[in-house]
């Protein structure tokens, strides 16, 4: 994977003048382009979408310092109005391409990304493939914002809002893996922005047959193969080092990669303040 995430930085670095079909390069790098975006976004700390606005401000920048009408620049970059660039380069440089040009600057220059992949081997991973056949995720369900690190207080609220006795209730409903209750991911930006909103659902899973109380949402789930991470604890931090290091570690080192679906968390046991906890991280893969 990192090669193949080279090999697109080199074709955007190739074409950023010109429209860039990400979904183009990832097939031509013999991936998807969901498994790209997340990857990218995991290792590089950003979208690409945000990287290639970056890269192309970062050399707008230096026409800037050139005698081209500001339009020309404009266009030359993938825009089709002087407004429209002077708000993509101010959300890059903090300042007006005009300051730019009479100031010289200042820049905030985004380098030319290269990946490289050190494996040192200090973070064992206890980690399961399997297939399942079709499921279903039923419980209570709320969009909240993506956060990247520490505790998603909107989730924290959403699940603080559930009833004691509803936990209970949800519990006794599950019928299959993952056991016991979860806490799932889905609708989830592909590029994994901060912020971005996703569907949050506090359940089980349950057998496709099983007849849903009305009162609960339900997400249904494909059959397909899961990667299950096993990690222990101080949580939530245990669990978004884990995924941090199936980016870093687990893919670019086995032939599995993302495809759409939910991401599932199975708190397997606990503390009773809930700071450590062993967990089950499910994340949907194919075949690479």
């Amino acid at each position: 994977m990192i090669g193949s995430l080279n090999r697109v930085l080199e074709q955007v670095e190739t074409h950023l003048s010109e429209r860039i079909d990400v979904a183009a390069l990832a097939k031509e790098v013999g991936t998807t382009e969901y498994h790209l975006r997340r990857m990218f976004s995991s290792l590089a700390g950003m979208p690409l979408s945000e990287y290639i606005r970056r890269r192309r401000m970062t050399l707008a920048a230096a026409d800037l310092l050139g005698t081209d009408d500001l339009l020309d620049i404009a266009v030359r970059w993938g825009y089709g109005s002087t407004e429209a660039f002077t708000r993509a380069f101010r959300s890059v440089h903090r300042a007006s391409p005009m300051d730019v040009r009479r100031r010289g600057g200042p820049f905030r220059t985004q380098p030319h990304l290269r990946f490289r992949l050190t494996v040192e081997g200090i973070t064992p991973m206890d980690t399961r493939i399997t297939d399942r056949p079709s499921f279903r995720l039923i419980g209570h369900a709320a969009r909240v914002p993506l956060i990247h690190e520490g505790v998603n207080p909107h989730i924290q609220a959403h699940i603080a809002g559930i009833p004691v006795a509803e936990h209970a209730r949800l519990k006794a409903l599950g019928t299959t893996e993952p056991t016991g209750l979860l806490q799932v991911s889905a609708d989830v930006d592909p590029d994994y922005t901060e912020g971005s909103e996703l569907t949050y659902l506090h359940g089980v899973a349950v057998d496709d047959e099983l007849d849903v109380p009305a009162d609960l949402d339900i997400i249904d789930v494909p059959a397909g193969a899961w990667a299950v991470f096993t990690a222990s604890g101080a949580f939530p931090d245990v669990l978004q080092e884990t995924w941090a290091t199936t980016a870093t570690e687990w893919f670019p080192s086995n032939p599995w990669r993302l495809r759409p679906g939910p991401s599932i968390v199975s708190i397997l046991d606990r503390s009773d303040d809930f700071r450590t906890a062993t967990c089950e991280l499910w994340l949907p893969v194919e075949r690479d």
